[in-house]
């Protein structure tokens, strides 16, 4: 089976961002069934395509808004209103209908399309809509962008995001009623496209990597109490990060160290707990995390899955987690506390953080947890290809 993998932006040798680890696990369980996948989408500035059968660039553009220029954003926002579609679809637009369709003809021929995520479906939908296609919703985007809009800033930014969240609910129910099979991150995703039907969809378990992790040997080297890492200027992250710092935060002791990793666009001022420190971007993910005695996944809103709250399980790191960071987890690991209000998930905190620091401790075997994660992407995927596969035997 030949399929050509449409995103926004292409899967990357070297993933870094929540968005780009998804598109290289999926991508890599789509090959792992047998097909041969080819990819047609964007690339972002200095980075490497992931390897597949052949890769079409559309051209090379910072789709990223909070590293976009001003003049960027700009003419986003009138290409949107002029085009009559999304933001994020808007910055597709540029590439051309014809340089699509030219693309789609020296890919052919192919059994099918995977359109991943909205943003470049969305910009030429009529163009994909001529061939059979799967559909992969990493988000709910109109529920995001909705949620966007109640935690906006201003009066303008409020109104962008509300028309954001009508032009997206069209536009996944179009894709959801258009597809052969939608794949989704979280069973909550499914049933908020209300698409339950087991011959329609089926939600992805996500991991990191192909590969389980390492066995955890002995005791840790702690240098934090607490360690947070995430992409900060992605709006639902930001907002969970703000709860923590702000209700969260100072409700904890004093003496307690808490490192906060990753890009911080706009960081906050003002009183702040006085452990708060601001690491920025860290060599590695992973070694970041290890050094810290406990996870704090402090997601409020959003869709999708939180890769986070995944890594940290499968590193076997002690966590607490509000029930939204545990989307898309059918099993919680007993070195996580869910705790659904500040107060609770402060006193968890500490409780955890002195359970960790203890002179026995040790993270657990997060190889159990990735396995059965491994398991149920590989049969999704399988369930959505043979449906796939049926579909066109039929029609």
């Amino acid at each position: 089976m030949h399929l050509v993998f449409v995103s926004s932006l292409l899967p990357v040798k070297k993933p870094v961002s929540g968005f780009d680890i998804a598109n290289r696990v999926i991508l890599d369980a789509l090959m792992a069934q047998g097909a041969q996948v080819s990819l047609l989408g964007y690339l972002s500035p200095d980075v490497q395509p992931a390897e597949a059968a052949r890769t079409v660039s559309l051209g090379v553009q910072e789709v990223t808004t909070a590293r976009a220029s001003t003049g960027d954003k700009m003419r986003w926002l009138a290409g949107a209103f002029a085009n009559g579609t999304t933001i994020s679809s808007a910055k597709m637009l540029v590439c051309g209908r014809k340089r699509v369709q030219s693309a789609l003809r020296s890919l052919a021929p192919f059994d099918g399309l995977v359109l991943n995520s909205v943003q470049l479906a969305g910009a030429f939908l009529p163009v994909f809509s001529e061939h059979d296609s799967i559909f992969i919703a990493h988000n709910v985007e109109a529920l995001t962008a909705a949620e966007n809009a109640r935690h906006a800033s201003g009066p303008l930014e409020r109104v962008l995001f509300r028309r954001e969240a009508r032009l997206f609910e069209e536009l996944e129910r179009k894709l959801c009623l258009g597809s052969r099979f939608v794949w989704t991150l979280s069973e909550e995703d499914r049933r908020t496209l209300n698409i339950q039907d087991d011959n329609k969809s089926a939600a992805l378990p996500m991991v990191t990597g192909p590969q389980p992790p390492s066995a955890p040997e002995g005791m840790r080297d702690l240098r934090y109490d607490l360690g947070m890492i995430g992409t900060w200027s992605w709006r639902p992250n930001r907002v969970g990060l703000d709860w923590f710092l702000n209700d969260v935060a100072p409700l904890l002791p004093n003496n307690l160290t808490i490192a906060i990793a990753g890009d911080l666009p706009n960081p906050p001022t003002g009183h702040l707990h006085p452990g708060i420190r601001f690491v920025g971007r860290v060599p590695d993910a992973r070694t970041f995390l290890a050094g810290c005695a406990v996870i704090p996944l402090a997601s409020t809103v959003g869709t999708g899955v939180q890769l986070k709250t995944i890594e940290t399980f499968e590193m076997g790191l002690p966590s607490v987690a509000t029930p939204s960071a545990l989307r898309g987890v059918k099993t919680t690991p007993s070195n996580c506390v869910i705790a659904a209000d500040a107060g609770q998930f402060a006193e968890a905190l500490i409780g955890a953080v002195k359970t960790a620091r203890k002179p026995s401790a040790t993270a657990l075997d997060g190889r159990p947890f990735h396995n059965n994660q491994i398991a149920g992407l590989s049969e999704a995927i399988e369930r959505g290809l043979v449906r796939l596969g049926k579909e066109r035997t039929v029609n």
